[in-house]
């Protein structure tokens, strides 16, 4: 169990108070992976956890059975579809009205290991100067294969990676580590990161959102933290991602933003426009095995039309 440090008077006068945390579950359809996500925080090591339920506007029952089965948990609904960026600062700013030391934002597609809470707690006492950690994260179906250790920039390409994307687990970062950023799949957060450095930047709608955040926490100062100890199974299917209209529209579209607002060397924007997206749009027109994807095409297009009209947030 983790406690926070106090000096040996503070520690004679007053009793330890273990830190609060608020674990924020946000929610789309899926109920599903909701319950099966809301049952592995339920066999947490750690005592002082409450779980916060964000539903964006579910069309499926999420809410009702969440509070049947889960009576414990908090849910709030919003009705609509929010997306990840402002859905996740609906319960951050509830983790700060109600006086919680930590939120742990944790995508409802994932299961987390008992000693979760513990293990990110455990590097964020050891120096007050880590104000974001983030734990080993592998793919669900394949339980020995890493998904996230972490990310790194390359801010000469202007792209972000997953540190260990497809490692063995077991055979490499198995030590804890100062990072770029961290996946908002599982991100805990410090109080004190919220107060001074903000919330989410909700123009993004959802991707590229964390690694900005990252970034402007990292910047005000403090460490942004990969801790192995901790670990999450994300139940994600890469190839379904790189198929998906939707998905190509948002990554395109707030990578720019993202370039802009961290303000990313010339360099990083010429890849992105040149080398990246001109490159894989006249790929997609001209080359005839990839000339069924004319509905990516139109996202990449439309993303980047979007970025200069500035139209942000969610864009359906």
């Amino acid at each position: 169990m983790i406690y926070p440090p106090q000096s040996q008077s503070a520690a004679r006068s007053a009793p330890v108070v273990p830190p609060r945390v608020l674990v924020i579950v946000l929610c789309y359809n899926g109920v599903a992976l909701t319950l099966a996500c809301l049952s592995s925080l339920g066999r947490l090591d750690y005592p002082y956890a409450d779980l916060l339920v964000v539903d964006n506007g579910s069309s499926d029952d999420t809410p009702a059975l969440v509070r049947a089965q889960f009576p414990k948990a908090t849910v709030l609904e919003m009705g609509v579809n929010l997306g990840y960026a402002a859905g996740n600062n609906v319960g951050l700013r509830y983790a700060l009205a109600h006086g919680y030391d930590y939120a742990l934002l944790l995508n409802n597609d994932t299961e987390v290991a008992p000693n979760l809470v513990d293990a990110l707690l455990a590097a964020c006492a050891a120096d007050p100067s880590i104000g974001v950690a983030g734990p080993k994260i592998c793919y669900a179906d394949r339980p020995q294969t890493l998904w996230s250790a972490g990310g790194a920039i390359d801010w000469q390409r202007g792209v972000g990676r997953m540190r260990g994307l497809d490692a063995v687990d077991g055979r490499s970062f198995e030590q804890q580590a100062d990072v770029d950023f961290v996946t908002g799949c599982a991100l805990l957060v410090r109080r004190e990161v919220l107060e001074r450095v903000g919330l989410i930047d909700e123009r993004f709608g959802m991707y590229f959102e964390e690694v900005e955040w990252c970034v402007r926490i990292g910047r005000a100062g403090w460490r942004i933290v990969y801790v192995p100890a901790g670990r999450v199974w994300h139940k994600i299917v890469p190839a379904q991602q790189e198929q998906s209209p939707r998905i190509t529209y948002y990554m395109a579209r707030n990578r720019l933003l993202f370039l802009r607002l961290t303000r990313a060397p010339l360099r990083a924007w010429l890849h992105a426009a040149l080398l990246q997206d001109l490159r894989t749009w006249l790929s997609w027109r001209i080359r005839r095995r990839w000339r069924g994807r004319a509905a990516q095409r139109a996202a990449l297009g439309r993303a980047w039309r979007d970025f200069f009209l500035a139209r942000f947030g969610m864009a359906e």
